[in-house]
């Protein structure tokens, strides 16, 4: 079994300089037009490493796909990769959509990762297919590619219950089927501490009942963050791994040198989002070509309205809706993600938020 306490200080992050709570960064390994897949893992390793110099404290990378936009395809691959080229800084899943995998391979890959960086990793598991139906159906080899919500808790269990090796004995796995690495080849019983994630009160409930961290998605479904992390609190039950609710919340956020940067760069991400909404998915489109496209008038609400949820401006601009954001939702930690199209813009906003709030380098 793990260890409780070893799980909690895993999961509870360190506020640094003047941040009201821990700062974190969600990956979505974007491509924008001009650039290619390398450009964006290359990117990635740059966030990682400027995320971990400056106190942030975790790196998650998500699971999406048939988004030529996003190349997060395959977040344990890329977490390797981000594994061999960091030192300290905690990584994990932003998350596994778990009905895409059988639980065993997951916790084979999760603990593959655990052994390569002991103690730094996170296993944070979502129940949406993180794409299309058609795409679900080719990735989970089923003409049903939403299965019932029930499902998901089972399969949680399977997977908890492989990463700790601990069938019961009437189990038909038990003493047969082993997650290698694993606490079946022995060692101190430390494995990845799990989180869920979610953007309703499924998750939220499923969460809280079992004593798990939870990340809800703010930065897509902000109308139901306080009341899911509400859920969350009010159906909290102590557990091995947590005493008290942990939530964090993901939030898109960008900074830039002056309120125009920031806008330019925020609406390229605004653009591919509603091409995506609008089953036209693609690159991240240029600066230049979000600028010149004719939005009409329902394009133009649905990006008034997403852009309503993204904190982005002058770095102080951003500190300061950070810091109204974490108070108003009580969150327990901000982990940010910055969909832009341009890498350099990405990596300076982390630096400047960084700095807004006087993180020290380490």
């Amino acid at each position: 079994m793990s260890d409780p306490a070893a799980n909690s200080e895993a999961i509870r992050g360190e506020a640094r300089g003047t941040a009201p709570v821990p700062l974190s960064v969600l990956d979505l390994a974007t491509v924008g037009a001009g650039h290619t897949p390398t450009d964006a893992f290359r990117t990635s390793v740059r966030l990682a490493r400027l995320a971990e110099s400056r106190g942030f404290t975790r790196h998650w990378v998500a699971e999406h796909h048939s988004m030529p936009g996003v190349a997060s395809t395959a977040p344990a691959v890329i977490l390797a990769h981000l594994a061999a080229h960091t030192d300290r800084i905690r990584l994990g899943s932003g998350g596994v959509m778990l009905p895409n995998h059988a639980p065993l391979t997951v916790a084979e890959q999760f603990g593959t990762l655990e052994a390569l960086a002991p103690g730094r990793v996170d296993l944070g598991l979502g129940r949406a297919p993180g794409t299309d139906g058609l795409t679900a159906s080719a990735l989970r080899r089923t003409d049903q590619p939403r299965p019932d919500a029930d499902e998901f808790p089972q399969q949680l269990r399977e997977l908890t219950r492989f990463l700790d090796d601990d069938f019961p004995p009437a189990h038909r796995y038990h003493g047969r089927v082993h997650a290698v690495p694993g606490p079946v080849q022995g060692g101190d019983g430390s494995r990845p501490p799990i989180w869920l994630l979610g953007s309703s009160g499924f998750s939220a409930r499923l969460a809280g009942e079992l004593g798990l961290p939870f990340a809800f998605a703010h930065h897509f479904s902000a109308a139901h963050t306080q009341p899911a992390l509400a859920l969350y609190r009010e159906t909290f039950r102590p557990s091995e791994a947590l005493s008290e609710p942990y939530a964090l919340i993901g939030v898109s956020a960008l900074a830039a040198g002056d309120e125009e940067a920031a806008r330019r760069q925020v609406m390229t991400g605004a653009l591919a989002m509603l091409r995506l909404r609008t089953g036209r998915p693609g690159l991240v489109p240029t600066p230049e070509e979000a600028a010149a496209y004719p939005f009409g008038p329902a394009e133009q609400d649905f990006v008034d309205g997403w852009l309503a949820n993204v904190v982005h401006g002058t770095p102080d601009a951003v500190r300061d809706g950070l810091d109204a954001l974490a108070k108003r939702t009580g969150a327990d930690e901000l982990m940010l993600t910055a969909n832009a199209h341009t890498p350099d813009a990405r990596v300076r906003s982390y630096a400047l938020i960084a700095d807004a709030y006087d993180l020290p380098i380490l």
